[in-house]
């Protein structure tokens, strides 16, 4: 076999490995910048554990009215939850008008 076949494999082979080792590198860049998200998607995505929060606590309401559960101390912690995560909701709405209602009145 040739040298120079030799040395043409290893330089071939060493730049397919800094080809793949780029290409990692950038892949691993794109996934370790943090995703942006939007004012809408972080209000929607708070709404819908809000929800989630509220539901849990009325199945939790409707087994232990069934008697399918004894567990007091439970319920209570998942109603105390679901009870201030909707009034967390009604105070960010209220600020929230409140902001939208001063920019209105902003003179330009």
């Amino acid at each position: 076999m040739p040298v120079n076949s030799i040395a043409m494999q290893a330089y071939q082979r060493a730049a397919q490995f800094k080809q793949e080792f780029n290409q990692t590198l950038a892949e691993r860049t794109k996934a370790d910048q943090p995703q942006e998200n939007s004012f809408a998607t972080t209000i929607k995505s708070s709404l819908k554990a809000v929800n989630d929060q509220k539901h849990e606590s009325e199945d939790m309401i409707k087994s232990f009215a069934a008697g399918k559960t004894q567990n007091v101390h439970e319920l209570m912690i998942s109603m105390q939850k679901a009870s201030v995560a909707m009034s967390m909701t009604s105070a960010v709405r209220t600020k929230v008008m409140s902001a939208y209602k001063e920019v209105m009145n902003m003179s330009i």
